[in-house]
């Protein structure tokens, strides 16, 4: 799981996608690992584009992809790192999913944008987030003007990670991301800080039937409690734990902007839609990813068979 060797950098070779190329080189470079620069196109693209002169390929587009990979090969984050080119044809997500396979990927970083409001589209999210909903392994989503936690020294980019903020809920979703936010911290020397949102549909419970909802919201906050104590003295972790009442997306986004936090991680428990189509996520990870302060790793788990909207009470290994 950490560190990371093997990073997958997808990339249309945007002006936007370089905000995840330092990420990329960044880890590569902390961890001696390597970067598979990932590029899917809708048509086939032959596997010696960037070997072959450019009067052999007589497509425009072609030409174009070759210039436009060779530029990002030449970015100086990616001095000293070994790089390699990959195409696929088909759909982004996933390609990118099966390139993670075979190439063994421990991470992946990808870049989306925020969206503020109701989901603009009903079954599925953006390109990113069908990314992260089918990616085997842990995903690093970035947006533009967050909190940035890679510097550049001497034209190299370098991790500089001082606070990770886990959102955790317990369950089976949660054991991956609490593992590796764990190993992250202590190999970076980051304070770590845990927090559980007990969600305000608990309070309407409590007023709806206050005979047994007051009493239930009382048990699981004591029982909150006391597994947050027990995390905060387990593994090592020395964490500072948090304990919220609200909305998850809202607590969880309003915690990492209060405490600085350079890195949200949470498990993603993906949901196969009874509807077919590709998986996709929860809506409150959704929106933390899309309004989040600071770049998010999604940290998969099992995934589970429900109907859209839902609430789920444990994840169900495939």
């Amino acid at each position: 799981m950490y560190p990371f060797r093997n990073i997958l950098y997808p990339t249309d070779f945007s002006q936007n996608a370089r905000a995840a190329l330092k990420y990329a080189a960044a880890f590569a470079r902390n961890d001696g690992g390597r970067v598979v620069m990932f590029n899917v196109q809708s048509a086939q693209v032959p596997r010696d584009l960037l070997k072959s002169p450019a009067k052999s390929f007589e497509e425009q587009w072609l030409l174009q992809v070759r210039s436009d990979a060779k530029n990002f090969l030449a970015d100086p984050s990616f001095q000293n790192i070994d790089v390699e080119v990959e195409f696929a044809d088909g759909e982004p997500s996933t390609e990118i999913a099966r390139a993670a396979v075979e190439h063994e990927i421990d991470l992946v970083t990808i870049v989306t944008r925020g969206r503020k409001g109701r989901l603009s589209r009903a079954f599925g999210g953006s390109i990113a987030e069908e990314i992260v909903a089918e990616s085997p392994c842990a995903v690093l989503a970035i947006r533009q003007a967050q909190r940035d936690f890679v510097a550049h020294r001497e034209g190299r980019a370098v991790i500089n990670l001082n606070r990770i903020l886990l959102a955790t809920n317990f369950r089976p979703a949660s054991v991956a991301a609490t593992s590796l936010a764990t190993q992250i911290a202590n190999h970076m020397g980051a304070q770590l800080h845990a927090v559980y949102v007990i969600g305000d549909y608990f309070d309407q419970i409590s007023a709806m039937f206050p005979e047994g909802g007051l009493a239930a919201l009382t048990r699981l906050r004591s029982y909150v409690e006391e597994r947050m104590t027990h995390l905060a003295r387990a593994d090592g972790s020395r964490a500072m734990t948090h304990v919220a009442e609200g909305r998850p997306y809202e607590e969880i986004v309003r915690l990492a902007a209060k405490t600085e936090a350079d890195l949200i991680v949470i498990g993603t428990a993906v949901h196969n839609s009874l509807f077919g189509g590709s998986p996709v996520l929860g809506s409150e990870i959704e929106r933390v990813i899309r309004n989040a302060p600071c770049p998010v790793m999604c940290v998969p788990a099992g995934r589970v068979m429900t109907p859209i909207p839902a609430f789920v009470a444990s994840a169900v290994p495939t």
